[in-house]
């Protein structure tokens, strides 16, 4: 099925849901004629973008008191546009590295008309993410140590696991971007996103533009590691330049919030 299809289909969900209040799952696969592992798949992926809640054998509207005390519950406009552009970089077949964090896992919902990844993560939150595309990669895990900090696996079995295989690609996001230097952290386990850079091909880092600039003691990815910097197109044309002198192809990506 195409992306135009399934992005239709899942418009028409959300109209329906407007409608009725409610939506089953068999009602909808026999509505849009198709399986319902695809609709539950569907349901998946909306929710992961804060516009539903699946409930048993279907899915409701997500309460308004969810909608207006937790704003940060819905995928910002950011996150989608840059998600959708670091998305674009991925052909059929590849092999790529998906790290935790927000702004990464914003680009898994773009995945599901990729055919025959390998998708390595550290994430429990972006695994379950994956496992419900359209056309599921192989998807696998690091393991290692659990970092509540991080939300994801760290530490040395992390590391090994990790140089057992090539990628093309690795996604990787920053809590701070080093204009001179690099990528920068609060987080002093970077050893993990220094081995995740060395086993594949090229790196691509997500990040919104208000973090370019900041200033955050730990180097994390100096740019001779970066290929890719992907931001929104609030990033001024004099900072973009100063990057792309290290080498780094900056990515804007237009967004509506």
């Amino acid at each position: 099925m195409s992306k135009r299809n399934t992005q239709q289909r899942r418009h028409t969900i959300m109209a329906l849901l407007t409608q009725q209040g409610e939506v089953s799952v068999d009602h909808l696969a026999r509505e849009f004629q198709t399986s319902e592992v695809t609709i539950r798949k569907d349901l998946a992926t909306l929710e992961a973008s804060g516009l539903l809640l699946r409930r048993y054998g279907g899915a409701v509207p997500v309460p308004q008191e969810i909608v207006s005390d937790d704003p940060g519950h819905k995928v910002s406009g950011r996150k989608q546009a840059i998600g959708a552009a670091a998305a674009a970089l991925i052909g059929d077949h590849q092999r790529i590295i998906i790290d935790s964090g927000r702004t990464t896992a914003a680009m898994i919902a773009e995945l599901g008309n990729k055919r025959g990844l390998v998708v390595m993560t550290n994430s429990l939150n972006g695994a379950n993410a994956l496992r419900e595309l359209e056309n599921e990669p192989t998807l696998l895990m690091t393991g290692g140590t659990w970092d509540p900090h991080s939300e994801s696996f760290q530490g040395q079995v992390a590391e090994q696991v990790l140089r057992s295989y090539d990628f093309d690609l690795l996604f990787i996001g920053a809590d701070g971007i080093d204009v001179s230097r690099g990528t920068t952290t609060f987080n002093e386990l970077i050893g993990l996103s220094k081995v995740m850079a060395d086993v594949a091909r090229d790196v691509v880092v997500m990040v919104e533009s208000s973090k370019i600039g900041r200033k955050i003691p730990n180097l994390e990815l100096p740019w001779a590691k970066v290929r890719y910097l992907i931001t929104d197109d609030e990033l001024s044309d004099d900072t973009a330049s100063q990057i792309e002198i290290h080498g780094v192809r900056v990515i804007r990506a237009p967004f509506k919030d």
